[in-house]
């Protein structure tokens, strides 16, 4: 009789997401919300971005997808604007031997606010 024996534990890898914000509409901010989707294991993360724009999640090794949307109030001039934004990244390999940082290219909508 023979015996095999292997390590159990699940190494947990950083995936770092950073949002780009397309020109000449705002610098990035704190609070936009990420959510991280694993592929075919239905488990959803959710966090904030910070002052820079990005966001670290400790995640078990597979594949993601991550994604946002988020309204940003500019009422800094005479004129306010409400932007709108989103994107979605796709296929994001996740492993204890890859680089783990992803940029997510937001689109973007803007409307005056009347006050």
């Amino acid at each position: 009789m023979s015996a095999c024996s292997y390590d159990e534990s699940v190494e947990l890898c950083t995936l770092s997401v950073q949002l780009v914000y397309p020109e000449n509409t705002v610098e990035p901010y704190a609070g936009a919300p990420i959510e991280l989707r694993s592929v075919g294991r239905n488990a959803v993360f959710i966090d904030s971005t910070d002052a820079q724009g990005r966001v670290r999640f400790r995640v078990t090794p597979g594949i993601y997808e991550a994604s946002t949307s988020s309204q940003f109030l500019d009422s800094t001039g005479t004129t306010w604007w409400r932007y709108m934004f989103n994107g979605v990244r796709s296929m994001i390999v996740v492993a204890p031997d890859s680089l783990n940082a992803i940029d997510i290219a937001l689109k973007s909508s803007r409307k005056r606010v009347v006050h």
